[in-house]
């Protein structure tokens, strides 16, 4: 009897594979961290091999003794806009992959803009020209690594986003890329079935060494049956972010979600209709079945918990993130300080890419535990950036569900209430991405009708938290805020 659907999520700073049963329980998990490579400033690098690696042997941690027959299929979410390299033929990378993070292609989609490119691609595609999409970065590879280039003059280079890789790796060699993650290229308009091959031109992306566009939940392919014992199938294929919002139960129109993890990325379900921001935003395949898609507007921060990982490893500042709710808790405000966390340039809605952190407001009364507010402070200024471009584009917010990591701290899921005004709910299972690929693996093996009574099934309870902030103190925060984003 299949008993569980066995996640594997690949993330950007650890590769974690978890048990879920029918109701949602997580019946174990393995974990291990992905090793971060700075080779310059601006660049951020991985080891495609050992991301595999690391996701292989999570897997075989958790099923431990179980038998295979016990995994009914396997669901897979991961990083998005990160380019893996690999040879058809042996499966192995040909460089290491370049991460959503990395800014080295700033200039070539500078150029781009120059020529007045970014409106029709944004047409197209729903993203905008920035260094954070896969495209660049692929040609990128083309001219810079020996390796990419020689397997593409013989016909043997593949590129794929993340999930792209770990299914090639786990079927021996299946290529191809669930609409959620291939909407995230730069090469898929959001109207059409596959890649374009005009938008593969004006990249230099050569379409042959690019995967099939597949469905987010389905039979998608089969594991090896020489890894788990059997052959299981692959039946959910989703980016992080929208599996955290197919986690959190945002399948109607208007529903949105906030993740808050290495980058912070918000999510409103748009329904079937294609959308369109006037605003910055973005627009995004959320999930697809049997070719019918439905889309979701989207606004991205590069750094979340980056910045708090940042406090520690870095700065000393912390040793662990579950310090900083203490210390926020510690002072009765930051001390008028502010941080601007553009530690990899801005995303949305401002999209500066030649941005740099600040840290503004400091004084001889400044203490650690006023850095370590002004950080999580960040975060829901950040926020209220983004409802604002929401809210211009019609996307008005009436609450907020929140997720990830960081959002276990509560007082900065309170404080996310105090500067939104509006109410936000989380679940007490925050790791809805890993839910998510669960609920699409579930889905696609034919436990349920639909995701909807997969994640009824599947969801578990939540805590609410209701703004209690005076307007005057709300208006304040806003206004130093502003002012210290004009001079990042």
């Amino acid at each position: 009897m299949s008993e569980h659907i066995l996640v594997i999520d690949a993330g950007t700073t650890s590769t974690r594979a978890i048990l879920f049963g029918r109701d949602g329980a997580v019946a174990g998990t393995a974990q291990a961290e992905i090793t971060q490579h700075f080779p310059q400033p601006g660049r951020v690098e991985h080891d495609a091999q050992e991301i595999w690696q690391a996701s292989l042997n999570c897997a075989r941690r958790v099923l431990g003794n179980r038998p295979p027959e016990s995994i009914a299929a396997i669901g897979i979410t991961n990083q998005r806009e990160t380019v893996v390299a690999w040879d058809r033929e042996t499966l192995k990378p040909l460089a290491r992959a370049i991460v959503w993070q990395d800014r080295r292609t700033a200039d070539a989609c500078r150029r781009l803009r120059d020529e007045g490119r970014e409106e029709a691609v944004h047409k197209e595609t729903g993203l905008l020209l920035d260094p954070y999409f896969s495209a660049t970065k692929m040609r990128w590879m083309l001219d810079n690594v020996d390796a990419v280039a020689q397997a593409q003059e013989a016909g043997r280079l593949a590129f794929g986003t993340v999930e792209s890789w770990l299914v090639a790796k786990l079927s021996g060699g299946a290529h191809v890329s669930d609409a959620s993650n291939a909407s995230r290229t730069l090469l898929l308009p959001l109207g059409e079935a596959g890649f374009s091959s005009d938008l593969c031109d004006l990249f230099g992306v050569p379409h042959e060494a690019l995967p099939q566009v597949v469905d987010t939940h389905g039979e998608i392919a089969r594991t090896d049956p020489e890894l788990f014992g059997r052959a299981i199938p692959i039946c959910g294929l989703v980016g992080d972010q929208q599996a955290a919002t197919i986690g959190q139960g945002c399948l109607s129109e208007g529903e949105t979600k906030a993740t808050y993890g290495t980058g912070a990325f918000i999510l409103a379900n748009h329904g079937t209709q294609i959308p369109h921001s006037e605003h910055r935003l973005l627009s995004t395949v959320l999930t697809q079945n049997d070719g019918q898609r439905t889309y979701a507007i989207e606004g991205s921060v590069f750094v979340a918990g980056s910045l708090i990982q940042w406090l520690r490893d870095s700065l000393g500042l912390i040793d662990s993130a579950q310090e900083t709710e203490a210390l926020a808790r510690s002072v009765e405000n930051s001390g008028e300080v502010v941080i601007v966390p553009a530690l990899a340039g801005l995303g949305a809605p401002h999209w500066r890419a030649e941005a740099r952190g600040l840290i503004a407001g400091l004084s001889f009364s400044t203490g650690k535990a006023h850095v370590v507010r002004a950080a999580l402070e960040s975060m829901s200024c950040q926020t209220y950036d983004l409802a604002t471009a929401f809210a211009a584009d019609g996307a008005r917010w009436e609450s907020l569900r929140i997720d990830g990591g960081m959002s276990a701290n509560d007082w900065l899921a309170q404080d996310i209430a105090n500067i939104l005004n509006i109410a936000v709910e989380r679940p007490r299972f925050v790791e809805t991405t890993a839910l998510g690929a669960a609920v699409a693996a579930a889905t696609g093996a034919g436990w349920f009708a639909d995701l909807q009574g997969a994640v009824e099934a599947m969801r578990g309870p939540i805590d609410r938290f209701e703004p209690e902030m005076g307007e005057g103190v709300r208006k304040e925060r806003l206004e130093r805020w502003a002012q210290a984003l004009a001079n990042a």
